[in-house]
Order: C-alpha cells, then sequence, then structure tokens
C-alpha cells in the first residue's frame, strides 16, 4: 500500500545543461523505474505511490523531469518534445548505472516508456504501461465519447468556448472538473501527494506537447501514435487501467492486440489513478507481475 516515505538518496543529474533531480528507494539490480504523467507534473504522486515497493526487495527510482518540481525549469518551448524527453530518461539511466530497468510509465509516462522501448529496447527489461496509449488520435475519440455523457447542451456550450477560446469560463471549467471528478481520481478527496503534483504543474510542457487541459488535445502530441510499431516492443508487458479512466480501457485493449508479450488487468471501481482509488486490487497486480519477472531468469 503505498506510503510517504523518505528517499534513501537524492540525485543531481545534468540533462540539456540544467538540473534533474531523482529520488532513490531501496536498493539491489532490480530496478523499477518511474514515469510521470503530465506533462509538467512533479513526480510525487507517482513517486509516492510506489516508493513502497523497496519493501519487497526492489530499487525504486523516480524523478521530476526537466520543467518540473525540484528540476530546473527553463522556459524554451523547444525542450518540450518527445525526442528530448527519452533522451532525458536515457540520461537519467546511464547517469545511476540502473542496467536494465523495470520501467513503469503512467498516463503521459506511458507514452514516454513506449517511445524509450522503441528507442532504447537494450535498457529495458520488462514494461508497465498504466492509464496511457499508444494512439492519440483513438484516445480523442474516447475522449469525445466521454464528454457526451454530459449531455447535448453541454457539449455544445464546450465546444462553443473551445471555439471562441473562452476556456476559463466558469462554466467551462465546471465541465472539465466535473470530467476530472469521473475520470482522473474517483476519490472524494484526492490524497496529498496527487494535490502536491498539481499545485505545482507548469503548464509550460503541457500546453505545448498536449492542450489546454485533460479533455482537449491540441499540442505537438495530438498526432501521435505508436500503434503499428507496438510489435516492435519483445518485453513482458502489463497494462493496467480503470474502467472509468480517461484514458479508456478501449485503449488498453488496442495497445495489448499490438504487444507480443502483453497482459491487461481493469480494475473496475478506479479511473485514472488505481493506486490510489483502488490499492488493495492495483498492488497485488503489479508486485505478481514484478516477482514473475524476477523469477523468470531475464536480465
Amino acid at each position: 500500500m503505498w506510503s510517504e516515505i523518505q528517499p534513501d538518496k537524492r540525485h543531481d543529474i545534468t540533462v540539456n545543461g540544467y538540473n534533474v533531480v531523482a529520488w532513490e528507494f531501496g536498493e539491489g539490480d532490480d530496478v523499477v523505474l518511474c514515469l510521470n504523467g503530465g506533462p509538467g507534473l512533479p513526480c510525487d504522486y507517482l513517486r509516492e505511490a510506489h516508493s513502497c515497493l523497496k519493501q519487497q526487495g526492489y530499487r525504486v527510482v523516480a524523478f521530476d523531469q526537466l520543467g518540473t518540481g525540484q528540476s530546473d525549469r527553463p522556459e524554451d518551448p523547444r525542450f518540450w518534445t518527445m525526442e528530448r524527453y527519452v533522451q532525458e530518461v536515457e540520461t537519467v539511466r546511464r547517469a545511476l548505472n540502473l542496467g536494465k530497468v523495470h520501467l513503469l510509465g503512467h498516463s503521459w509516462g506511458g507514452w514516454l516508456a513506449i517511445e524509450v522501448a522503441l528507442h532504447h529496447p537494450g535498457a529495458i527489461r520488462s514494461l508497465i504501461l498504466e492509464n496511457t496509449v499508444a494512439d492519440m488520435p483513438h484516445l480523442v475519440q474516447e475522449l469525445n465519447r466521454l464528454r457526451e455523457a454530459l449531455g447535448p447542451e453541454t457539449v455544445a456550450m464546450m465546444q462553443r468556448y473551445e471555439a471562441l477560446g473562452w476556456l476559463d469560463h466558469p462554466q467551462y471549467q465546471a465541465a472539465v472538473t466535473l470530467l476530472n471528478y469521473r475520470h482522473v481520481c474517483r476519490l472524494d478527496v484526492w490524497p496529498a501527494p496527487i494535490k502536491r503534483s498539481l499545485d505545482n504543474w507548469n503548464m509550460g510542457p503541457y500546453e505545448t506537447m498536449q492542450g489546454p487541459n485533460e479533455f482537449l488535445y491540441t499540442g505537438n502530441l495530438k498526432d501521435w501514435d505508436r500503434s503499428a510499431d507496438l510489435h516492435m516492443i519483445k518485453v513482458p508487458t502489463l497494462i493496467t487501467t480503470g474502467q472509468h479512466d480517461e484514458l479508456t480501457p478501449a485503449c488498453a485493449m488496442k495497445m495489448k492486440q499490438g504487444l507480443p508479450q502483453a497482459e491487461i488487468h481493469v480494475f473496475p471501481n478506479s479511473s485514472h489513478m488505481p493506486f490510489y482509488e483502488e490499492p488493495q486490487a492495483y498492488y497485488p497486480v503489479l508486485l505478481d507481475f514484478l516477482e514473475r519477472q524476477r523469477n523468470s531468469g531475464g536480465d
């Protein structure tokens, strides 16, 4: 179960001439490298949800991606590209001498994990794709379906304000808030690590790469689609999603169909944060997968 524990080590790593901060929990050769969502979010919410894996003998590493949290925050939008973030992950892995890792990517971190697995296959021992997608156009279709559940008048209002650029209008924000509580985290009170990450969100990377909110994709990743390339990822892969996830079970199933060694688990009472919404179900699934990789004899 998740808990907030003190890291065993803190690292400062030079990436693109700037400082990136990473944290380690535990020790050993079984390394879980966590890539959090966003873009632009500090890693608090994912770090605190997985640092507890050290108690099962895993070495857990998480880091604030450049532009977030305790890492440096350059304002140059040229830094906010998938290609540069892939290089950043590999820089962190090499700087900390992590070897082959169990790469765990959540949401945007899952998109990044897919790219890392494609570009640096020798760095990956297994892949854990949590609440994520491999096909942005398909995701946009699914998000529009979720929006339609608000009713035709609300959808028309949202489309009108989007066309006018009135995204700060109270009515529009109310609709987005409702969608967030349905499809991002369904808990009445959001845990402190989630709040910390959200309160320190750098919207520069987010708006450049994704868009103005979770349900409107206008950034440089809006056409990103790796579904045709998933067959090249040969490592064992765990896909997790929530029944009510904004990145829907249909998106997860499409990934499974493309990955040669994938298994999927849908948490029935969760949306985008099963590790907080349904921890009693989430951790046994994750630990079972990791233990099977540990016992498989692969390096």
